[in-house]
């Protein structure tokens, strides 16, 4: 249910009530209430009275709405599509002649269903999480009661509806093939069949993420924006394949890091995560590691680069995020979820960064 702070109106200086047009007389004292939860109908109700109070009422009901929904898109998954899509697009781009109308218009073209994609993709785990979720993530959506099955349903359903109509509208091969990889792995992930709920397995779930975030992402939009945007033979290039391979380590990462504050509730759950199997500690140092291993061979790369300004913002941009992560890695206090979650965050942020830094590969 939702819940609205009772707003306190000011009503006509009428000492026992206020007459309405139905001739019906209200004390005053009913009319303004103590904040406290109300219901949204029962609010409403009472708002009607004054229209300045019911205005109030209704643009925190939206507020309050919407600001579920963008949580119930998981927004750190958002921003890393965003990111990740429009960096890539940048790779085929030879010249500033090809950053045009075109060029944006293509982008737009591969954002806007793979944002859809996205919210079917973790709606869905939401839905067949829901009793985990008041586990280990109780300020969610559907967990908290915020957004209701009723509602999230439709969601997820209207979102994968609207990604596929997009997808086979825009006639786009490379596109409409990442839309279908990512609805099936994000499926299986999620859905709770025979042969699927592949969460519950640590290597499947690793290989559902990695598949999509760093493999079909970075090929299939390159193709997308090379092919069928800036029309040009598909040539795949020395910073796509970087960006394949560092991504394979990073998103590996995130797969393995995403269970390490869940433990509780995938124990109980059954999902036999490696944060579970192995132990909390450990699979929070082998995340460290393989990201410095990934950063040290990034720098390496980076000092093969084709001119002086790509080589130093490639090797120092690497330098610098492998001493941030273990500067912050230091302060973590594994036995708490709320340091673990708010480092699992962080990791996110050198996600994003890491796509800032692909485009100097060259």
């Amino acid at each position: 249910m939702l819940h609205l702070h009772a707003c306190c109106c000011q009503f006509p200086s009428v000492t026992k009530g206020v007459e309405f047009s139905n001739g019906r007389i209200i004390p005053k004292w009913n009319l303004c209430f103590p904040r406290q939860k109300w219901s949204v109908s029962k609010r409403c109700i009472i708002a009607a009275s004054s229209p300045q109070c019911c205005e109030i009422e209704m643009d925190g009901l939206w507020t309050t709405q919407l600001n579920a929904l963008y949580q119930f898109s998981r927004p750190h998954t958002i921003f890393g599509t965003i990111i990740g899509i429009t960096s890539v697009s940048t790779l085929p781009i030879k010249s500033f002649a090809d950053i045009s109308t075109i060029f944006f218009l293509g982008l737009l073209k591969a954002l806007i269903p793979s944002l859809l994609m996205n919210v079917y993709v973790v709606g869905l785990n939401q839905l067949f999480d829901v009793e985990i979720d008041k586990v280990n993530k109780p300020s969610l959506p559907l967990a908290s009661g915020e957004i209701s099955m009723k509602r999230g349903i439709p969601i997820v359903i209207t979102s994968l509806l609207m990604s596929f109509g997009m997808g086979i509208k825009f006639q786009s091969p490379p596109l409409l093939a990442a839309l279908i990889v990512s609805f099936l792995l994000g499926s299986a992930y999620s859905v709770e069949l025979p042969f699927l709920r592949w969460k519950r397995n640590a290597a499947l779930a690793a290989i559902c993420i990695m598949v999509v975030r760093a493999i079909i992402v970075q090929f299939a939009f390159f193709a997308h924006i090379q092919k069928y945007v800036l029309v040009r033979p598909i040539l795949y290039t020395r910073s796509l394949f970087f960006a394949v391979t560092f991504m394979c380590i990073f998103t590996a990462v995130i797969a393995l890091f995403k269970d390490i504050p869940d433990v509780n509730g995938d124990r109980n759950f059954g999902i036999q995560s490696l944060s579970v199997s192995l132990g909390q500690e450990q699979v929070f140092w082998l995340c460290i590691s393989m990201l410095v291993a990934a950063y040290a061979a990034a720098m390496v790369i980076g000092t093969t680069a084709t001119t002086l300004s790509n080589k130093l913002v490639t090797v120092l941009g690497h330098f610098l995020l492998a001493c941030f992560l273990l500067f912050k890695a230091q302060s973590v206090d594994i036995s708490s979820q709320v340091s673990i979650t708010s480092f699992y965050m962080f990791i996110w942020k050198l996600f994003y960064a890491e796509y800032l830094l692909i485009p100097f590969v060259r």
